[in-house]
């Protein structure tokens, strides 16, 4: 796992001022990855660094040769610590680069992004325990979690060509329902759209078909982490997923945040691994001591929604939930790797693991409105009087995070947003 060093101290700052500003979600010390453009230009996509409130063009810069960011991220851990020793030395106050730089430099207002790196596969996983025993709940009341909960990280494999970047809007899906007293399903748009409030790790260098990754080298395997919306159409899902799982309820869209925060810039913000005294410790294959003493990722993370009638008025989106990955994940990232290349299944780089919903314990931390409502049954009132059970057309769903530790300087995510257009 990474170390701390010079890049992370906090006293560090930049020839950017607005990078320096308290709360900023990319001072210094953080250093995202995205793929970028002018706004409305036809250029190519180039790789970039968020700095303050600007993206810095690291071509342009001469700090890379490349525009292939699955290439950049395919390289080794120790050319990868090297990379952001070198862009947080050019961007501190005092370098030399300050006047090479600076024409580098592009408002990230005046900037659109793509994904951040080619995405071939995508895993989703089912680690937020809490997720997972209030939904079991509403089905399930008299077994909530299923036998092999704790001891398996539990995934399936999603859907990557219908990944999108974040401002992207989609159109509600359609499919078949059945109503609970209906004798036959009908097809129709579904009415209880959902989001999924959820972490995707971006796979780095990837290993060979039949070369398992030990724990003790997963997280050489790992990038960064972004956010992830895993948009459900929960009336699909539940007509759909019995026996082999979800398919059209989940593969119309998955909207992820345009930043990768390296695990790198996630050094100080690490937290233990521990699982109840009463609970299964996991196996050998999902265990180790680096695990155990820093495996969790502590990132606090917000659900925000915006209508059409606040848009229209002017006003804020209201916030509905907040909750703490390390509070709400039963698998690290680590143990997701480990897990998914036990068999020998070949990840690759660019490969998109999501965490599953991260919700916390308490009811205001739910990570989706099918928990937030108890299945649609209790509408939740927004400050401007609106009620929602679930999504309506021209909503729009705003996923943010941020680490913040003593001795740190806070980072940000930046946000996953997406917009429910008509079916």
């Amino acid at each position: 796992m990474t170390a701390l060093d010079t890049t992370h101290d906090p006293k560090l700052r930049s020839w950017l001022t607005s990078a320096n500003t308290a709360g900023c979600d990319f001072p210094i010390q953080n250093l995202p990855f995205c793929r970028f453009r002018r706004l409305g230009s036809r250029e190519s996509w180039r790789i970039g660094t968020a700095i303050g409130d600007q993206v810095l063009d690291l071509r342009a810069a001469g700090v890379i040769d490349t525009d292939d960011m699955n290439a950049l991220m395919s390289t080794a851990p120790v050319e990868r610590r090297a990379l952001r020793a070198r862009i947080s030395a050019g961007l501190r106050e005092g370098s030399a680069d300050l006047a090479a730089w600076d024409q580098a430099l592009l408002p990230q207002a005046q900037a659109e992004y793509t994904l951040p790196c080619r995405i071939g596969d995508y895993t989703d996983f089912y680690t937020g325990i809490h997720h997972a025993t209030a939904v079991g709940k509403l089905f399930r009341p008299d077994q909530p979690l299923m036998p092999n909960y704790k001891w398996v990280p539990i995934g399936y494999h999603g859907r990557a060509s219908s990944i999108v970047v974040s401002g992207q809007a989609f159109k509600r899906p359609r499919g078949q329902t059945k109503a609970p007293d209906a004798s036959t399903p009908s097809f129709e748009l579904s009415r209880r759209l959902d989001y999924e409030l959820e972490l995707g790790f971006i796979v780095a260098a990837g290993n060979a078909l039949g070369a398992p990754v030990p724990i003790q080298q997963a997280e050489d395997h790992l990038f960064g982490v972004c956010l992830l919306n895993d948009w459900s159409a929960r009336d699909l899902q539940a007509w759909e997923y019995q026996p082999l799982g979800p398919f059209l309820a989940k593969n119309f869209a998955s909207t992820i945040s345009p930043w990768i925060v390296t695990m790198e810039a996630l050094a100080p913000f690490r937290a233990k691994f521990e699982r109840p005294p009463d609970d299964p410790q996991p196996m050998p294959y999902l265990d180790c001591v680096g695990n155990r003493e820093r495996g969790n990722l502590d990132i606090v993370l917000e659900v925000w929604l915006e209508t059409p009638r606040m848009r229209e008025a002017g006003e804020a989106p209201a916030q509905l939930s907040r909750s703490r990955s390390a509070q709400a994940a039963y698998w690290t990232a680590a143990q997701l790797i480990a897990h998914h290349t036990v068999n020998g299944c070949n990840l690759q780089a660019g490969d998109l693991l999501g965490s599953g919903t991260l919700s916390g314990a308490s009811a205001d931390q739910a990570g989706s409105l099918l928990e937030l409502t108890q299945g649609g049954k209790q509408p939740i009132s927004l400050p401007n009087g609106e009620r929602r059970t679930f999504l309506e057309d021209g909503d729009a769903l705003i996923l943010r995070a941020y680490c913040q530790a003593p001795g740190a300087v806070r980072i940000g995510f930046g946000e996953a947003r997406g917009t429910v257009l008509p079916g």
